[in-house]
């Protein structure tokens, strides 16, 4: 009972309307919407910086992997750029053997079975042509 007459009490009180009570009444207002738009600001700019975050995040992932297919790229030409070297001496020397006049002799000996003065030129079959005479 005595419970039920404090509620009571309480309920029956009625706040004062003067020049004081309403000002304090605006200022709790008043700090109170300036906590929600602080609130809110706070939100925005947390949704804001989450969102730069997230696409400098993915730039620079994406960076990383064309950094990656770039030094692939650069490993796969230096490779080629070394098979071209090789290529390019191998030729070099080629054109050396060729300048002096005994290789060009001996490889037209060779190749097209011409023959030096007083020489007689004999020709072997391959195995190949041997095995092909002996299966007709």
């Amino acid at each position: 009972m005595v419970k039920r007459q404090n509620i009571r009490q309480q309920n029956n009180v009625r706040t004062l309307q003067n020049d004081y009570i309403r000002s304090s009444d605006n200022k709790v207002k008043y700090s109170k919407k300036q906590k929600v738009r602080f609130r809110r600001r706070m939100v925005v700019f947390c949704l804001g910086a989450s969102a730069v975050l997230v696409f400098l995040v993915s730039t620079y992932i994406s960076q990383n992997e064309r950094l990656q297919e770039k030094q692939q790229q650069k490993e796969e030409v230096l490779a080629e750029l070394q098979e071209v070297k090789e290529q390019q001496e191998m030729l070099n020397l080629q054109i050396a053997k060729l300048e002096d006049d005994e290789y060009i002799a001996k490889l037209a000996r060779k190749e097209y079975f011409l023959s030096d003065d007083g020489e007689i030129i004999f020709t072997i079959p391959s195995d190949e042509e041997n095995e092909e005479q002996n299966s007709k």
